[in-house]
């Protein structure tokens, strides 16, 4: 993908952008969510975002994030579209036991999170997020070759011209470089759904 496309929502404590490579390293305190449970607001992680009025395809990427080591550490893909609407997908880091790969989606400042463990050695992970007009697909793969589907949404103001990209935060006091390659987007790899008719 042409990395001159892509533009900042909030720059991060340092990064580096060379040969298709993107190396994010966050700052202490920076995440993603509204309101759901914890009843915070947090909106200052750093995001890197291209956008697109095509209504049809798949953007994927690798994340390799064998720095983290704090609770809650994390990067993946993101659909940032403002502060009160946007989907992530990640692994967070919880101990060296165990993992939480998950995702969340957040409509009209409302967060939340759909989460599965994973083994704590995990340190890479693909995601492919598919696009079918305001609805969307998140998968993730440990290899590249077989993606497994996490979620499939609706996001209320995803339709026309939106943003998406790649993010990282550290929500705690800790920092780490997260390694983001291989990224590009694709035709749709979401095919049209051929079940039940609508009403």
């Amino acid at each position: 993908m042409d990395m001159n496309a892509f533009r900042w929502v909030r720059s991060p404590k340092d990064c580096v952008i060379r040969d298709g490579r993107v190396e994010i390293t966050t700052l202490p305190h920076t995440d993603l969510w509204q309101r759901t449970y914890y009843h915070f607001r947090n909106d200052n992680a750093p995001v890197l975002q291209t956008e697109t009025e095509e209504p049809y395809f798949s953007f994927i990427v690798k994340t390799d994030f064998s720095g983290s080591s704090r609770r809650f550490d994390q990067c993946g893909v993101v659909m940032y579209l403002d502060g009160e609407n946007w989907l992530k997908a990640s692994v967070e880091y919880e101990n060296g036991e165990f993992q939480h790969l998950g995702s969340v989606v957040t409509n009209d400042g409302w967060s939340d999170w759909a989460t599965t463990e994973i083994p704590g050695g995990v340190k890479s992970m693909w995601y492919r997020l598919s696009r079918r007009g305001d609805d969307y697909r998140i998968e993730c793969s440990e290899d590249g070759a077989r993606f497994r589907q996490m979620r499939v949404c609706h996001m209320r103001k995803g339709g026309g011209k939106i943003r998406f990209g790649i993010y990282a935060c550290s929500p705690e006091d800790s920092s780490f470089t997260a390694v983001f390659t291989d990224m590009q987007m694709t035709e749709c790899a979401w095919k049209a759904h051929d079940g039940q008719q609508p009403d």
